[in-house]
């Protein structure tokens, strides 16, 4: 296999076990604490090599996590105090810890390969040069890594999928039912903190908050229902990825730059083309319901002074745009759109109601 395609490979592996419990963060609003815990794992890491001196030492992996663990309990601890809300909490708490980490790093760490730089933007073009070997195959480290992450977080939704769902939606029944959401929610926080992990050291911590935060969100656009929007999410994060790899090749730029801004182009097409809560949709639904608010009007216009002594000036469609206040314009495009779909019709130089308007008009009334 070609180190470009195993870079491509890698990349879509990372994309899917990112989006996955990305999903359930931006359900429960807590899209950002993927900003955090993608920052903060740094310090476990840097913890994690004082205590061992070797970058191989899978206690950097444990501290990392539970970094992120930590993480999420002060950001819980802070909001508890009522002080401050949600979003105020982690702005306090992640920049703090971050920056004991560059802290340490700067200070103590210097002479090894603890870079910051490859932490926030990842070295994925260089990572199927770290090679391992797994069952007689000579794979990129990054890609098994990955790989072994989307296959925990595929168990983890299989298995606890009731669970999640409940807690995500009513935490309050989820207890009710005896299901724990406290420990489900720090749960999926130790899965985020795991994929955080696994993920940044190839691809860097900024594409990490992408791929949690945008597939997931414009997967929310598009369906309500919480499997598709799992397997949209999926499918989103890897289509940007290999989106991203070739325009960085094609201007020759930053791959997990590129596949960041992939991941913003996927979210802004779904923002502006979803069929429901799309830009476009809305912006349709809206003028559908004023053109239909305002034949709604005329009928109750219209049953309002049929059969009464003022329905000669009342009915003249010369004169509505004086009774109904609409300029001229606006009055010719709601008759004509009323006639076309059979509301009212003409008779003599009056507007009259046909019965489907004046079933219109009469249950508008009762609204």
């Amino acid at each position: 296999m070609s180190p470009d395609l195993e870079v491509q490979l890698i990349a879509v592996v990372v994309a899917a076990a990112c989006a996955l419990p990305g999903v359930f963060l931006v359900l429960r609003r807590m899209a950002m604490l993927s900003d955090a815990i993608s920052h903060t794992v740094l310090l476990g890491i840097v913890l994690g090599y004082f205590l061992t001196r070797d970058l191989s030492s899978p206690l950097l992996f444990v501290g990392a996590v539970a970094m992120g663990v930590v993480t999420v309990s002060l950001v819980a601890l802070v909001n508890r105090t009522g002080l401050v809300k949600e979003d105020a909490a982690i702005g306090l708490v992640f920049p703090i810890l971050f920056s004991i980490a560059v802290l340490l790093i700067s200070r103590f760490a210097d002479n090894v390969h603890l870079d910051v730089d490859s932490v926030l933007l990842g070295e994925l073009a260089f990572a199927p040069f770290d090679r391992v070997a797994i069952l007689g195959l000579d794979l990129p480290r990054a890609l098994a890594v990955g790989g072994a992450t989307l296959l925990a977080n595929l168990l983890l939704v299989a298995l606890f999928y009731k669970e999640l769902k409940l807690s995500t939606f009513d935490a309050s029944l989820a207890a009710a039912l005896g299901f724990a959401p406290a420990l489900i929610h720090y749960g999926l926080m130790t899965a985020v903190s795991i994929t955080a992990v696994g993920a940044f050291d190839a691809v860097g911590s900024i594409l990490v908050i992408a791929l949690m935060v945008a597939p997931p969100a414009a997967a929310y656009l598009l369906t309500d229902r919480l499997p598709l929007m799992l397997a949209l999410s999926a499918a989103i994060g890897a289509a940007s990825a290999l989106a991203g790899y070739w325009v960085a090749r094609w201007l020759d730029v930053s791959l997990a730059g590129a596949m960041a801004s992939m991941t913003g182009v996927a979210f802004l097409l779904a923002y502006l083309l979803a069929p429901e809560r799309g830009l476009l949709a809305l912006a349709a639904r809206r003028a559908r319901q004023r053109w239909e608010f305002a034949q709604q009007m005329l009928a109750l216009h219209l049953l309002n002074h049929e059969g009464t002594a003022e329905a000669t000036d009342e009915c003249d469609p010369a004169h509505l745009s004086t009774h109904l206040r609409w300029q001229p314009a606006f009055v010719s495009a709601v008759l004509r759109r009323a006639e076309d779909a059979g509301l009212v019709k003409r008779s003599g130089p009056l507007l009259a109601l046909t019965d489907r308007g004046r079933q219109l008009a009469q249950e508008a009334s009762l609204r």
